[in-house]
């Protein structure tokens, strides 16, 4: 038989830890705040890609001419004073590479295409620079590209290029052969041209910064988004709701499976792992975006797991254990699952702080709470959420009767079996 420890010797000096972690974390969001990601304000997207120009394309002529590149084909179009309306077609089926595709547009009257570099790579990768007309004008060049498989440009390089600009994320995306960088950056608030926005001059800070360490000619802006305000107030919202709807159907669940005071001490040792985390989360203020909250909900579910196996114990030790004192019976069940409780959060933790280490950027801060939610999630299931519910049998169930249990059919019909026979 296991050793029983005396979990509910701590249950108040573990209610008074937590209670002081709580107030630092309230104290944090006060003082410093919470560190919302682009996804909850409003701000930029935007894909970027470091490259050499794959061709440089002039035109000298009076009319209007355009690029448009779609993932089949390379359109130019001709408009205007001086030229019939007309559309050059040239799919990549047909012209399969650069080289190809440059002899084409040659054949246009007035415009010269030259091959900048990769004149073999095949023509399905093109793309503009969104960021720059794709009109030609007299004596201003446009650019091509394709995918750069010899860039030596790291997602380090980017981060650091960008760093003077505020609230800056950068995500590595594709492939090695078909890299490009998404830049999220929040609006700053220090608006300085009244003819521009301060989206639009986030976005030119941002080029700019890229630009004067690559060259201008070697960045390349593949699209560009801008977050409003509506659209994060009601990212901000959904997310609120989650969490809210989360809480609910747990202890739906808890107080169908158990008595309604095991079902609360459930989510009050829910509400405490979300307080801890944001207690870190503020005064680290480590990024809250949708990632940090995937990491939120995942501790939720890790949280309610490691409490329901202690509960179901508890549950089974009221009719197990021969007892008149309720805290006997929860440190039973807590000395039971405790090596199950300890190895299962290290096991966990094995992954979590794995991440930690080895990772950057948006996955680093889901680690970050993710690790703390893990030590948090197996504290609050030994010691608040079965602190909680002695806490109710003491004083709301009857006072010390609270702490009898109660006693089994059998031996009530055994009792009731010797009065008659006397």
């Amino acid at each position: 038989m296991k050793t029983v420890k005396k979990f509910s010797k701590l249950f108040l000096p573990a209610w008074i830890l937590s209670g002081l972690i709580i107030c630092a974390g309230i104290a944090g969001v006060c003082i410093k705040g919470i560190n919302f990601g682009i996804d909850f304000r409003p701000g930029l997207i935007e894909e970027v890609r470091i490259a050499s120009p794959a061709v440089e394309v002039k035109y000298d002529g009076t009319a209007t001419v355009s690029l448009e590149v779609s993932t089949t084909e390379l359109d130019v179009i001709v408009s205007g004073t001086g030229a019939e309306n007309e559309t050059y077609e040239f799919p990549f089926g047909k012209y399969s590479t650069v080289q190809a595709v440059v002899e084409g547009m040659n054949s246009i009257e007035g415009v010269s295409a030259v091959v900048k570099n990769n004149g073999s790579a095949d023509s399905y990768g093109f793309y503009l620079n969104s960021a720059a007309s794709a009109k030609l004008s007299a004596g201003v060049p446009l650019y091509l590209y394709v995918p750069d498989t010899t860039s030596a440009v790291k997602i380090d390089d980017i981060r650091a290029t960008v760093s003077n600009v505020s609230g800056v994320l950068v995500k590595e995306m594709g492939t090695e052969e078909n890299r490009s960088y998404q830049i999220r950056a929040q609006i700053a608030g220090n608006e300085s041209d009244a003819n521009k926005s301060e989206n639009e001059i986030l976005q030119e800070n941002i080029v700019q910064a890229l630009q004067n360490k690559y060259g201008k000619e070697n960045v390349a802006v593949v699209k560009t988004d801008f977050v409003g305000s509506s659209m994060s107030s009601s990212t901000t919202l959904k997310a609120a709701l989650l969490a809210f709807f989360t809480i609910l159907l747990i202890w739906l669940y808890a107080t169908i499976r158990f008595h309604w005071d095991f079902a609360l001490g459930a989510i009050v040792a829910l509400f405490h792992d979300c307080l801890i985390m944001f207690t870190f989360i503020s005064w680290f203020q480590i990024e809250f975006s949708t990632t940090t909250l995937a990491a939120v909900l995942t501790i939720f579910g890790y949280s309610i797991n490691a409490t329901v196996v202690i509960l179901d114990r508890v549950r089974y030790n009221l009719k197990a254990v021969q007892t008149n004192k309720f805290n006997d019976i929860l440190d039973t069940a807590l000395s039971e699952t405790l090596s199950r409780s300890i190895i299962t959060t290290i096991t966990t933790l094995f992954a979590s702080i794995s991440l930690l280490v080895f990772t950057k950027g948006s996955i680093h801060d889901f680690a970050i709470v993710l690790t703390i939610g893990l030590i948090s999630g197996c504290y609050s299931s030994i010691f608040i959420s079965s602190g909680f519910i002695s806490f109710v049998r003491r004083n709301w169930e009857g006072g010390a009767n609270a702490n009898r249990v109660r006693p089994k059919k059998t031996t009530a019909i055994s009792s009731s079996t010797s009065a008659v026979e006397a």
